[in-house]
């Protein structure tokens, strides 16, 4: 990030002044940022800026347990934030990778999600209300503390995955969700996709309300079981379905889920329980996390057109982990991707087979000097013109992120 300094504001009310004096003065570039967990996506910033902080934006200003909302700032650590609601028995279920550095206006910024988005959402799904500053230095709320407060426009999920372009949020209040009696995940292998496919098409109809349904390379597979530090079957691809609830509720799950998809052919089934579903979670939201694989793609699919996609991405030699439910792949390309020539030649292959399952394809993450010669967002979407007329009038000097701005 080309940023000439640092600022770091311990107020709201800091924040408002140090932007009112950059928009009417020398109304630099910001560039704001959290735990720095997502710096990488999207294109390379063109512009030298200011690095805006929000990690000293991090009390808890309020929290009614017995409603199960919460109201924080923007930059309480992830890690920090479930240990409070721990103390309640609550929890806001957002797979989060790197818990110890993201914070809460990142999460809300580039609305993260991973495995259990499924059953149980995304960020968009859990902010209720927003406290937040635009560019030129004004403070302005939306929402509010309660659950069901939508009126008018919704203000609070236009600026959830927006990337930070449109306004800098410094609080959040959030519904949450109590801490489930149980937890266990299913880790099935199959040792071939198309008996996958069929698996995946008695989940449509069967009784069973699983909050995630992953699909995971023989690389993935490997990577992730090694991470949690579990012995796995790993040798072929797996199907890792999640279910929570009460005893009863998850011990009826996970049998009539066996049951079901016993009829496809899976070659072997591992039932996790205890620490262990707790180390796989962990695991299954680190493999989103670009590493030093050359690229980080996510493809965007229907999701009954998951399974071809996947199939072609792995004969690339991609490692793959699919949110199978949503039409959601995340993959890392092969090491032996060297070049950005090379990258975007993979990158042609895989967008044309995206285009085919009705889907697209984006760069999460990938070398910063390869950028330039990449299509980073993909392919044109019918939504860009809308948000760059929204991006004009909420920020007509564009200050805020512009690299990011569609």
């Amino acid at each position: 990030m080309p940023a000439t300094e640092e600022f770091l504001p311990a107020t709201q009310t800091e924040l408002c002044r140090w932007m009112v004096e950059n928009a009417e003065g020398a109304a630099l570039p910001i560039y704001p940022v959290g735990g720095r967990t997502s710096i990488g996506y999207g294109p390379a910033p063109a512009a030298r800026g200011i690095s805006l902080c929000t990690t000293g934006l991090a009390r808890v200003i309020d929290y009614p347990a017995r409603d199960m909302t919460i109201t924080v700032e923007a930059g309480i650590r992830i890690d920090e934030l479930a240990k409070v609601l721990e103390s309640q028995r609550q929890r806001l279920p957002i797979d989060v990778p790197q818990l110890h550095r993201a914070t809460l206006g990142g999460v809300a910024a580039t609305n993260a999600s991973g495995s259990r988005r499924f059953g149980l959402g995304t960020m968009r799904d859990y902010v209720i209300g927003v406290s937040a500053v635009d560019a030129s230095g004004k403070p302005f709320k939306a929402g509010g503390r309660v659950v069901k407060n939508v009126a008018g426009y919704d203000l609070c999920k236009m600026l959830v995955g927006s990337l930070g372009t449109l306004a800098v949020v410094t609080q959040l209040t959030l519904k949450l969700r109590p801490v489930p009696e149980r937890s266990e995940i299913l880790w099935i292998s199959f040792d071939q996709l198309d008996r996958v496919d069929a698996a995946l098409a008695r989940l449509v109809t069967s009784a069973a309300r699983p909050v995630a349904i992953d699909l995971l390379d023989a690389r993935a597979a490997a990577a992730i079981a090694a991470e949690a530090g579990i012995d796995l079957p790993v040798t072929c691809p797996v199907l890792c379905i999640g279910i929570e609830g009460t005893a009863r509720e998850t011990a009826w799950q996970a049998e009539s889920l066996t049951s079901e998809i016993a009829a496809s052919g899976p070659s072997e089934t591992v039932v996790l329980r205890g620490d262990d579903v707790t180390k796989l979670w962990f695991a299954l939201a680190e493999f989103q996390v670009p590493s030093d694989d050359p690229l980080t793609f996510r493809a965007n699919l229907l999701p009954s057109r998951t399974v071809e996609f996947f199939r072609e991405a792995e004969r690339a030699g991609c490692a793959l982990q699919a949110h199978a439910g949503n039409g959601i792949v995340v993959g890392h390309i092969p090491d032996s991707i060297t070049s950005a020539s090379a990258a975007d030649e993979l990158l042609a292959r895989l967008r044309s087979l995206a285009r085919k399952c009705r889907g697209n394809v984006t760069v999460v993450q990938c070398d910063e000097s390869w950028k330039s010669a990449l299509p980073m967002r993909g392919e044109y979407e019918p939504g860009w013109p809308l948000m760059r007329q929204l991006k004009r009038q909420v920020d007509p000097q564009n200050l805020l992120n512009p690299h990011q701005a569609f």
